[in-house]
């Protein structure tokens, strides 16, 4: 007879829209494949794991009263042969995971009973009543919430167009078989686009490396305007192929593609694939992109396990999240707030674990470091090696709402790193325990007129630096060759000194040439840096080879302070914003010079100043970067905002505004002010209450000298650093190819690879592109 919990039972099976954690605990690494296996909520199908020390699932039962829950364990039943018939290893299929092939699946097997809490862990079978038996069945049916974030990895997203909605083309025309057999201006015979407006035929861009095509169907679209291209080789006869708007720049859906080459004479019907796509040549490069895990004389690296050196799996694209999590996690702000004070915290939560920022951070760091997921495995082979840790919950939640974070696509390591900076930053606000502190300094900002030499200095909060790397191209036969640069040539570089021309002084009443100067105001206790190394040739980023060459010892960093206002020097008056010239016009100020860089390469003057604002005016370069990685955003062409006292007080915060600013743990008189501040953009309040936490909102007219300054980072010397860990990146660009980090552990450098954690005896300190380092 089954207990009355499970009789009395009101059980709803999930529907394709609820979250099943079937696979894996929520609140650690415990998965379906362990000897205890999961427990599944019956009621909100959260995953608990029979830890007896964590006891995950027990604790659920207890915190939210749901008795019934079903365990799920999987063993396999047989793995899949690696040979074929004539005993030679299968293909390597292509996947969307960098480096990662997709490998046959093994024939599983899945163990179940129900279990009631509520009668002291009493198990049941599923078959003990119909009911039950229906809600396991869709249980075990449903797809995970771990697999709905893995099939993203296989999908790309691709959307029609107006270009493609409202094609217009020319009159019918029959396209004979000599005019598709190569490029109408060349003699290329492969990766060929057809024009569907027009019916021309023209080769595809030239790569970086000279490979690829000659540009002709770009040329094509520049002289007439023809954006909507099909590549020859990719149609098929279900009427799918290939699409490329040259005027989005980017992949798109044709609804009509038949009735489009329909009118060049081409039978869909009659088609059949005989090129890769798009997608499938990214692949097949990504694939190509790999870290050695042999020695220089061919010997396989040391692998590494136990605690702190657990890896993580590779979900599709997402090495990007795992290399810096593992710089991250080697920092002890990090290990202390997220593995030691939130040890207990699971005890209490009555969050939904999967979507609780504590939980999800506690997990990650349990996982990276308690070892429990770091044991040696043996393969076939007799080679040691880890399964590791799937973060896909952990992604899931940080990226949520994020128009790149969220999707499976490959993503800039250092974007990435500053956007879980400043999520932990909003999440820990009201904790007052925010371990990225750690990264926050200041820096100092001297302004000089080049008429009156009076000057300015201003401080601004900051968690990173970018840097750009001199470039001296060698003269030998390698097309991408260059010398090798000191560590200091790159800070030289940050620090020196920038003329601005057109600058408007307040003392001389005329636009006049300034020189910029930005130093170091105070240090943090981790510096991260983030060396450039790209270059725009032919309106395509390329990434340059440059070493850069590290000191050996610590790195001293002491000249690079600033010294602030020295005797003699004379302070240019406050700009006056009631004179008419500044009342006119309530944008930011530029430098002309990066202004003009960037309009003669054939951008908008208000695409160069959103650009310049975006990455802090440093520079046309890192400008120019970040408008090619923008083009498609929707308010690329919007106005600017507007930063003048006068536009931000004729218009009132909302009370939603405020609301939403309260509901992060400010005070309403905060939220007025950073709103007023900020001519009411709640995401830029958000960043303004941040770099002003001392500011308590009251007396809004008095002035920010008033308020107390609060110091960010340290400004007694000695300033010395070692490196304690850096992220490296092999690809062409920052959104493809692969990354990997290395850090310094115990003495020795160890090379985190997705899942692949081993010693680094020589680690390519040189190449790195995100760079950690520790104030001795």
């Amino acid at each position: 007879m089954v207990c009355s919990h499970i009789e009395n039972a009101t059980l709803t099976p999930p529907s394709a829209y609820t979250q099943v954690h079937k696979e894996e605990c929520t609140q650690c690494f415990d998965n379906q494949d362990g000897p205890e296996g999961i427990d599944v909520c019956l009621t909100c199908f959260n995953g608990g794991c029979l830890d007896a020390t964590r006891h995950h699932a027990l604790t659920h039962h207890q915190l939210s009263g749901h008795p019934l829950t079903v365990n799920i364990r999987r063993i396999i039943v047989s793995q899949p042969k690696r040979t074929s018939d004539d005993g030679t290893p299968p293909p390597q299929k292509i996947s969307k995971i960098a480096i990662v092939m997709e490998n046959e699946e093994p024939q599983y097997e899945y163990i179940t009973k129900v279990r009631c809490y509520a009668c002291q862990g009493a198990e049941e079978a599923k078959e003990s009543t119909p009911k039950l038996n229906a809600i396991v069945d869709a249980i075990l049916s449903s797809l995970s919430s771990a697999k709905k974030s893995e099939v993203k990895a296989w999908e790309e997203v691709i959307e029609p167009c107006e270009h493609t909605l409202c094609l217009v083309q020319d009159p019918p025309k029959k396209l004979e078989q000599q005019d598709l057999a190569h490029c109408a201006d060349c003699e290329l015979k492969e990766n060929l686009w057809l024009c569907l407006a027009c019916g021309n035929l023209g080769c595809g861009r030239k790569h970086y490396d000279g490979s690829g095509g000659n540009n002709h169907a770009i040329d094509h679209f520049q002289k007439t305007g023809h954006g909507v291209n099909v590549k020859l080789g990719t149609i098929t006869a279900e009427g799918t192929a290939d699409i490329y708007c040259y005027s989005c720049d980017d992949a798109r859906l044709d609804n009509d593609l038949s009735t489009h080459l329909a009118n060049w004479g081409i039978n869909v019907a009659q088609q059949t694939k005989t090129e890769k796509s798009m997608t499938e040549l990214q692949l097949e490069q990504n694939m190509k992109f790999d870290f050695s895990m042999t020695t220089e004389d061919g010997k396989q690296l040391e692998p590494k396990f136990g605690a702190g050196y657990t890896g993580l799996k590779n979900l599709g694209n997402s090495c990007y999240m795992a290399s810096v999590l593992q710089s991250v996690f080697n920092i002890e702000s990090f290990q202390d707030r997220y593995y030691k004070q939130l040890n207990d915290h699971y005890m209490t939560c009555t969050l939904d674990p999967a979507n609780c920022w504590h939980c999800q951070l506690h997990k990650m760091a349990d996982g990276l470091l308690s070892g429990r997921y770091s044991q040696p495995l043996t393969n076939d082979e007799g080679v040691q090696y880890q399964d590791g840790i799937a973060p896909a919950m952990f992604k899931a939640l940080v990226g949520k709402g994020h128009e790149e974070f969220s999707t499976m696509r490959q993503q800039d390591a250092f974007e990435f790193f500053q956007f879980l900076c400043k999520t932990v930053q909003q999440k820990e606000h009201a904790s007052k325990k925010d371990p990225t502190q750690a990264f926050d300094f200041m820096t100092e900002q001297r302004l000089q007129c080049g008429k009156c030499k009076k000057v300015r200095y201003q401080k601004d909060q900051t968690s990173c630096i970018s840097v750009s790397v001199p470039a001296r191209k060698i003269q030998s036969g390698e097309e991408n060759a260059y010398e090798p640069v000191d560590f200091t040539e790159c800070l030289d570089a940050f620090v020196k000194d920038e003329i601005l021309e057109g600058y408007n002084c307040s003392n001389c009443k005329e636009k006049t040439a300034a020189t910029r100067t930005v130093k170091f105001s105070t240090f943090p206790d981790i510096l991260v840096m983030n060396p450039r190394r790209f270059a725009f040739v032919d309106w395509v980023p390329q990434k340059l080879n440059i070493t850069i060459k590290f000191p050996e010892g610590p790195i001293q960093l002491d000249k690079y302070k600033s010294q602030g206002q020295q005797p003699g020097e004379e302070l240019l008056p406050e700009d006056d914003h009631n004179a008419s010239d500044n009342a006119s016009s309530s944008e930011p100020s530029f430098n002309q010079n990066d202004i003009d860089q960037l309009l003669a390469m054939g951008f908008s003057e208000n695409r160069c100043k959103r650009a310049l604002l975006n990455t802090g005016h440093n520079g046309a370069e890192v400008a120019m970067s970040w408008m090619f990685e923008h083009m498609e955003d929707p308010d690329i062409d919007d106005p600017l905002p507007a930063t003048s006292n006068n536009a931000a007080a004729s218009n009132e915060p909302s009370e939603a505004q405020i609301s939403t600013l309260q509901d992060m743990g400010f005070s309403a008189a905060q939220a007025k002010k950073a709103l007023r501040e900020t001519n009411n953009d709640t995401e830029r309040a958000l960043d303004w209450l941040f770099s002003h936490p001392e500011d308590s909102g009251e007396n809004f007219e008095q002035s920010n000298d008033a308020v107390e300054e609060k110091l960010v980072g340290n400004a007694t010397g000695p300033f010395d650093y070692k490196l304690n860990s850096f992220v490296s990146h092999k690809g062409t660009s920052v959104h493809c190819g692969h990354y990997v980090s290395h850090v310094y552990k115990n003495g020795e450098w160890v090379l985190f690879n997705d899942n692949k954690v081993a010693v680094a005896p020589n680690p390519p300190i040189g190449e790195a592109y995100l760079y950690f380092l520790q104030r001795q």
